[in-house]
């Protein structure tokens, strides 16, 4: 941060007696998105005509975008901390609309003194024009000047970040031209299985197939109002024979992806991984999350953190491959895979290291292809590019990687509940590598993450026999 970025901002009134009519003060401010957003969440405000771009402009709002903000918010800014500033008191005010505000434009706030009234009121005329100069809102205010001198540093401001979910918009735009897929949705014998299937269903990902007790299920759908009406049977009585079904199914081709219901995350993998009547194919199954985590410019994908408890180097390589197959279906043409240890020097004491080298050996062998590979990268040096320029500053994946290769499955499923809980990220889960995409839900999923994980399973449906991506997620 530069020097200025650090100097304080002092603020220094005006008193009642120091006030001479034509006296004067501006402010000029850019009309950004996160202004009307966080405007909306503090207010409650949520006209379309404000939000909405597209609703703005097809309606004789088109651009009235944010004058109640302005009007309020600004000239009071102006009031408060520069004419008369510090401890005034806001008393009322008549705003005249005149034009429209639309985004990017530059808004300067202007209020000068009309008039000096007995009990230290004063009257100030407002007005807010734009980049051409001319008036967008104008009118007066009536305020109580304050009486005593006050010279202070103004008090800094915690920072705000808003997480608009537009990577969770552009997953979605993937999926758009693709038909639903019919899924087998093994034992959904509760309200959040039943809804994870049915909020696929209704953002046209999925024709849920619900393999479990009929007569149950529909009970717990009607107490909840739910409709089932879309939705196909197969009946199973306990977890794992709709578990079992649910991998037939896809082995014969019935269904092309098998969603995770009420039933324990190993008692499916047991059926889908099983070197008999499982959904092995030429690799290792392996998992994947992807997160979107706030502020980061670039989802990322963690692996594997789901399946293999201490993966051995053949498993890794597996690892490493599904993982980049799946970024490339994301859009990544050559995707940056950093393999993570505790340190970024290859050593006998930590084995993830050692792993971590031959990895990138197998790169240069062909053994690994379609990604760029390196390691061991530390968790920093993998996402910060600052830390990458110190620590590994002729990395070609460093500060940037697509892809986060931990160590072990204990590794993994920290690192990515750090993230949910820490850094509010949406994480997305899958199961790479089968016959068919797996989908594994979580309790403490949302429904958005949920929908997610399910977007992601029609992708690498889709692509099963291809590596080119469909589409770009940046």
């Amino acid at each position: 941060m530069s020097p200025i970025a650090n100097t304080p901002v002092l603020l220094e009134n005006r008193c009642y007696d120091e006030l001479k009519v034509g006296d004067s003060a501006s402010l000029t401010r850019v009309l950004t998105k996160d202004d009307i957003e966080l405007f909306a969440i503090l207010s409650g405000d949520v006209n379309p005509a404000h939000l909405d771009e597209a609703y703005a402009r097809d309606t004789p709002f088109h651009k009235v975008i944010a004058h109640g903000m302005w009007g309020g918010t600004l000239i009071s800014t102006v009031l408060g901390t520069k004419l008369p500033g510090p401890g005034t008191i806001y008393v009322g005010q008549q705003l005249r609309f005149v034009r429209p505000v639309g985004l990017g434009d530059v808004i300067t706030v202007t209020v000068t003194v009309k008039e000096k009234r007995d009990k230290n009121m004063v009257l100030l005329d407002c007005m807010c024009s734009n980049q051409l100069g001319k008036p967008v809102i104008t009118g007066k205010a009536e305020v109580m000047a304050p009486a005593v001198k006050v010279q202070r540093e103004a008090q800094r401001l915690p920072e705000l970040h808003l997480h608009r979910h537009e990577r969770f918009a552009q997953l979605m735009a993937l999926t758009k031209p693709l038909a639903a897929i019919r899924c087998a949705v093994v034992y959904p014998d509760s309200v959040d299985s039943l809804m994870a299937a049915l909020d696929g269903a209704r953002c046209g990902l999925i024709q849920p197939l619900l393999i479990g007790p009929r007569e149950r299920v529909q009970a717990l759908a009607q107490a909840h109002g739910l409709d089932l009406s879309g939705c196909e049977w197969e009946e199973a009585s306990s977890a794992a024979s709709a578990a079992w079904q649910a991998v037939a199914l896809a082995r014969e081709g019935d269904v092309a992806a098998i969603m995770q219901g009420q039933i324990t995350r190993d008692a499916l993998l047991q059926a889908v991984t099983a070197r008999e009547g499982g959904l092995r194919q030429h690799r290792e199954l392996t998992h994947a999350y992807v997160a979107d985590v706030p502020d980061y410019p670039r989802p990322f994908i963690v692996t594997d953190a789901a399946i293999h408890a201490q993966p051995t180097l053949e498993t890794k390589r597996d690892i490493v491959q599904n993982a980049i197959d799946l970024a490339r279906i994301l859009g990544f043409d050559e995707p940056r895979v950093a393999i993570l240890s505790a340190a970024d020097a290859v050593t006998s004491a930590l084995p993830s290291s050692m792993d971590a080298a031959a990895l990138c050996k197998m790169v240069e062998r062909h053994q690994i292809t379609g990604g760029l590979v390196d390691g061991p990268l530390s968790f920093d040096a993998a996402i910060n590019p600052d830390v990458a320029q110190r620590k590994n500053p002729d990395s070609p994946v460093a500060g940037q990687a697509n892809v986060l290769v931990v160590p072990n499955l204990e590794t993994g499923d920290m690192l990515v509940k750090q993230l949910s809980f820490l850094a509010d990220a949406d994480v997305a889960s899958i199961v790479l590598g089968s016959l068919v995409p797996v989908i594994l839900i979580d309790k403490a999923d949302s429904p958005r993450t949920r929908v997610a994980s399910t977007a992601l399973a029609v992708l690498l449906s889709e692509a099963q026999d291809r590596l080119d991506p469909v589409a770009h997620l940046q």
